[in-house]
């Protein structure tokens, strides 16, 4: 017999707390949404009504939840990532942009839309799933935007997210190498790196067994890579360009530091909407 849609959407949300899973509500919708191909809104307005779950979506939703029950990601299982405006393709060897990573872009777009240049230049160091890069070319369409990444994997998703984007170029290669043409020519220089230190081992499941090491490890200290931008973005900025770094909740102090010896000037520090340090910035001299 077919079973309602809110009766299965309580089972569902049962499950994923008991697994751990944070907001197992929200996931349970989204992933009932997935299944019966309507939208969390659309789901949410189905379950007012009591509509049914079809009996041939049962083994899929089943199987579904269950992965999800062994914390593998819900953007893996549905095969899209939210960001700002856009879906993203994400899955097994990219890693999956989080909310926090919006409100970092946010510094890149503000001044690409501040900016004098008709078509001012701006640089994503390690796309992973261009999710920054189609940010800025989408919300700044004047902007000429261009985004590398080292990882093959992680690669082959940005081609696919951002092949939309007339105004974006993405190469596959190394970040302290790339764009040797556009030296002295960006207004804005962005990067979310690997910055977990290599002994700190995240908490979540999702993101310790799921998300590519690579874009999470970051030596010692976690500013391996950071420091490479650091002295790479210098090259690439024009004089008064903007270099955006994201980073973790106690790394603002270090980084400015960083950035300081290098011969930034203005560096910042601010905090994303949960009042926690994520994202340094500093201006070319």
């Amino acid at each position: 017999m077919p079973e309602s849609l809110a009766a299965r959407l309580r089972a569902i949300a049962q499950q994923l707390a008991d697994a751990g899973v944070p907001d197992p509500l929200v996931d349970a919708e989204l992933l009932l949404g997935h299944v019966h191909g309507i939208g969390r809104g659309e789901l949410q307005a189905a379950v007012m009504r009591g509509d049914l779950l079809d009996d041939a979506e049962t083994g899929r939703l089943d199987a579904l939840v269950a992965r999800r029950c062994e914390r593998e990601p819900l953007q893996h299982l549905t095969g899209v990532a939210a960001f700002r405006h856009v879906e993203l393709a994400v899955g097994p060897g990219v890693f999956v942009p989080r909310p926090e990573t919006e409100t970092v872009v946010q510094f890149a777009i503000d001044a690409l839309l501040e900016s004098a240049d008709p078509a001012p230049v701006a640089i994503d160091l390690g796309t992973g799933s261009g999710a920054i890069a189609l940010a800025m070319a989408t919300e700044v369409p004047h902007a000429r935007v261009h985004a590398v990444e080292r990882s093959a994997d992680a690669h082959a998703w940005a081609v696919r997210n951002t092949a939309r984007a007339d105004n974006l170029t993405l190469v596959h290669g190394d970040l302290a190498t790339a764009f040797d043409e556009l030296r002295g020519t960006a207004s804005v220089v962005i990067s979310n790196p690997p910055y977990v230190p290599d002994d700190a081992v995240p908490r979540d499941p999702e993101v310790r067994l799921h998300d590519p090491a690579q874009a999470l490890y970051g030596g010692p200290d976690g500013l391996d890579v950071v420091r490479i931008i650091s002295r790479r973005a210098r090259q690439l900025l024009r004089p008064g360009g903007l270099l955006v770094l994201e980073h973790g909740e106690l790394q603002g102090e270090q980084i400015r530091a960083i950035l300081s010896g290098d011969g930034w000037r203005a560096a910042a520090t601010h905090q994303d909407l949960t009042r926690r340090d994520r994202a340094t910035t500093a201006l070319r001299d």
